[in-house]
Parts: C-alpha cells; sequence; structure tokens
C-alpha cells in the first residue's frame, strides 16, 4: 500500500504560513537532499485547492527543470468546491474523501506527497490517512501567521520515527500515527 507522506516547513512557533518568505534562509545541501531524497520515494502529489491552485499558476506554461517535475507528476487535488482540475495530470477528488483517498492508497506505485495543503495535513491525519509527516524545523519564531495546528483539532498521538539535525540549525523530524 502506498503512503501519504507531507513535508512541511515549520517555524518553532508552528507558524507554515509563507515559507518561502523566511524558510530559504536555512536551506542547505543537507535540506537539500532530505527533501530531494522524499520527492524522489513519490510518484504523486495530493493537493488542497489553495495551494493547487497557486501551483497550476506558478508552474504551467514555464520552463524550467522544476516546473517540468511539477507538471509531469501525477496530482490529485481535493476539493468540495473546485469544478474542473486542467493542469496537466490533474485529477479531481471531490466526492467521498475518505473513500477515494483510501482507494488511491491502494493503487500501485511509490508514495503521494502532500506539498503545503496544511488544512488537508490536519484533515488527513484526523482520518487516519496521514502515513508520516515530515517537518523541517527552522530556528526561527515568527509570532504571527498560519500555524499548523490550531486549537480547534483533537489529540493525534503520534510517534518519532526519525530525525536529523542540519548545520543550519533546521531539525527534521519524522512522525507517523502511533
Amino acid at each position: 500500500m502506498r503512503k501519504i507522506v507531507a513535508g512541511l516547513h515549520i517555524s518553532l512557533d508552528g507558524v507554515v504560513e509563507a515559507p518561502e518568505k523566511w524558510s530559504f534562509a536555512y536551506a542547505s545541501a543537507e535540506v537539500g537532499q532530505a527533501i530531494g531524497a522524499r520527492i524522489a520515494a513519490a510518484d504523486a502529489m495530493l493537493l488542497g485547492r489553495v495551494t493547487y491552485q497557486t501551483f497550476a499558476d506558478a508552474f504551467s506554461g514555464a520552463d524550467n527543470p522544476m516546473a517540468s517535475g511539477m507538471n509531469n507528476v501525477a496530482k490529485f487535488v481535493v476539493s468540495r468546491t473546485l469544478e474542473s482540475a486542467d493542469w496537466q495530470n490533474s485529477t479531481l477528488i471531490s466526492g467521498n474523501l475518505v473513500e477515494e483517498i483510501t482507494s488511491l492508497k491502494a493503487r500501485p506505485g511509490k508514495n503521494i506527497n502532500v506539498s503545503g495543503s496544511t488544512t488537508l495535513v490536519r484533515w488527513l491525519l484526523a482520518e487516519g490517512l496521514l502515513d508520516e509527516l515530515a517537518l523541517f524545523v527552522c530556528p526561527i519564531v515568527l509570532g504571527s501567521g498560519q500555524r499548523l495546528f490550531d486549537s480547534a483539532g483533537g489529540q493525534v498521538p503520534l510517534k518519532l520515527v526519525g530525525s536529523e539535525a542540519f548545520s543550519t540549525g533546521v531539525l527534521h523530524l519524522t512522525y507517523q500515527p502511533a
């Protein structure tokens, strides 16, 4: 069975919003290798509507190696409001979400990565559908911004299955449901 793996940059105070504005200061070859390994272990992406639309606008029609990878990978978009997913290799998931995502996990293939899509990550965790949560904890306190977890969510016990400390102070922590 395929695994759904979410990878997120997160501040010490739990902020995940707009990592492109604060996480690059902590980039390194080590971080890049860890992210690259996660990408190589997957052959599909699972995205929420907002992240899907942001990525589609940024990469559709662009001509660079990252855009090529994003355009060619299979993308599954979880949304109750989108009527279609027109970006290359995109499939809309909008019916019985638990059933459709469970079916997607049962198909042959490599991991399915979740990038961004924090609302989706929280929902996957609550529904028991997220198999792995990889956090790249950056040594910064942002003070404000969307946090990965808010007070509205219930408890989800996790177990630490991997940890690495990088020279820039980033901690790569990997969790699975307990």
